[in-house]
């Protein structure tokens, strides 16, 4: 090969400084050349999928060139994204490809363009594409396979959260992402916000004096929960274009019914993570951050129980971290389902609860903001101690040009964040209060409770 040459993979790999160097510019036409764009494949396209593929194509230096979902096409996905989880869309990888496409005509000079691939495994896709990086959205219980499979390719990756279904496939994953050395990034773009970084900054500050106990609320499940006592009996074709032995993936086996796809699958154990699974790597990523925290000494959880296969209609979860550094122990506690914890006796009359509530020692903070609001304005501003986000996608094409690692990076924030919300459905499902080693990933007070922390994947499926 010419040593004065660089090839395309060559060059997104190269150094922070060198990357800086060779910023890409915008040609005349507004594109960056084909060398140098990251090509990128989306793999799970339903709502979500599909919303998250629209944005990432516009940015100039991405080129989506595939995409792939066990579905050709099906109505009835919905994306928090879309009127906020109430509007049902068409997804599977035809509508993803023709969005892809449409979008590439409309910035051609032709006016034509038929160069995104579809498929429906993601293990052909993996074999065919060169490319340079993967989006994942599929159900929980698939991201650890096909995040696995394109990690050990070098594959940069991003991923819906939670990272995985189970803690093991988490740790495994982290640890996988950790020696490939790739870009990684987790679906939870709240991180990236200016409120996370007030927060950060003002607990660094001493706003609140050292924080003893967290609580983390979220309402009521957004999708539809069953009214089934249990599995439902009726066994209806499946729907044509709809591969379910795909969908099914590492789970065990179960007739296909609505019930489970496309949506809904949210509510089941062996597909789902629940609530915390879903919205606790939102919601506690700037607690994590803020408070430096690391593996919790033991966590508990109590539900409102409706049905054994089913995430309970109401949890509360409880963890117990140790203290780190000068910062004290802690207790973050988290309620959803209707379940809320206690209002704060500094919050104003008529005052909405915010989602995370941190109890410091001198003080309470509601979200990024003191409580009475009093205290906030003559607090007024913490110091800026902080670089701001130039947004959760750029930071992760950022980090493949060679950048500092992302915000929700799999190695640096988002792995141990999955983790320990995985940890949560672990006591949910031993009924108990567990007690932790999280540097040797084991239950130390149960030891039967240790099988919850992996799956055993069906046959013809593995990490």
């Amino acid at each position: 090969m010419n040593p004065g040459k660089l090839s395309r993979r060559q060059f997104l790999g190269r150094s922070a400084a060198a990357a800086a160097f060779t910023v890409l510019p915008r040609l005349a036409q507004g594109q960056v050349p084909p060398s140098q764009r990251i090509t990128l494949a989306g793999i799970g396209m339903g709502g979500q999928g599909i919303q998250n593929i629209l944005r990432l194509q516009q940015f100039p230096q991405v080129q989506v060139v595939a995409v792939c979902d066990v579905n050709r096409e099906g109505g009835g996905y919905q994306s928090w994204n879309w009127s906020y989880g109430k509007e049902k869309r068409t997804g599977g990888y035809e509508p993803a490809r023709q969005a892809v496409d449409e979008y590439y005509a409309a910035q051609s000079k032709s006016g034509s363009y038929q160069g995104c691939r579809a498929y429906s495994d993601y293990r052909e896709l993996l074999a065919k594409e060169d490319v340079d990086a993967v989006m994942i959205a599929t159900p929980d219980h698939t991201h650890a396979v096909i995040a696995m499979a394109a990690l050990k390719m070098k594959k940069h990756v991003y991923c819906e959260k939670p990272l995985a279904w189970s803690v093991q496939e988490t740790r495994l994953i982290t640890e996988t992402a950790r020696q490939m050395k790739v870009a990684t990034q987790l679906g939870n773009n709240g991180q990236a916000s200016e409120e996370s970084r007030l927060v950060c900054e003002m607990i660094a500050d001493g706003a609140i004096g050292g924080v003893r106990e967290i609580h983390a609320c979220y309402g009521s499940r957004f999708w539809e929960y069953p009214t089934w006592s249990g599995r439902p009996a009726e066994t209806p074709p499946v729907p044509e274009g709809l591969d379910w032995d795909l969908w099914l993936g590492p789970a065990p086996w179960r007739p296909y019914h609505p019930a489970y796809c496309p949506w809904t699958w949210r509510n089941w154990q062996d597909f789902g993570t629940g609530l915390i699974g879903d919205l606790g790597c939102h919601f506690l990523s700037t607690a994590f951050k803020a408070l430096k925290l690391g593996h919790p000494v033991s966590v508990e959880a109590s539900c409102v129980q409706t049905n054994p296969e089913l995430y309970p209609l109401g949890e509360i979860f409880r963890f117990e971290f140790p203290a780190r550094g000068q910062m004290p122990p802690v207790t973050l506690k988290w309620f959803d389902g209707g379940l809320k914890p206690p209002r704060p006796k500094d919050l104003e009359p008529g005052r909405d609860m915010a989602q995370i509530i941190y109890y410091g020692e001198n003080g309470t903070l509601l979200g990024h903001r003191l409580i009475p609001e009093t205290k906030m304005q003559a607090y007024g501003k913490p110091p800026r101690l902080l670089p701001r986000s130039p947004g959760h996608d750029q930071e992760w094409l950022d980090a493949i040009r060679g950048g500092t690692p992302a915000g929700s990076d799999f190695v640096e924030h988002s792995g141990l964040l999955s983790e320990v919300c995985m940890l949560g459905n672990v006591a949910l499902r031993a009924g108990e209060k567990i007690e932790w080693d999280g540097p040797n990933m084991k239950i130390t007070n149960n030891e039967q409770a240790n099988q919850y922390l992996q799956r055993t994947y069906r046959e013809g499926w593995s990490l």
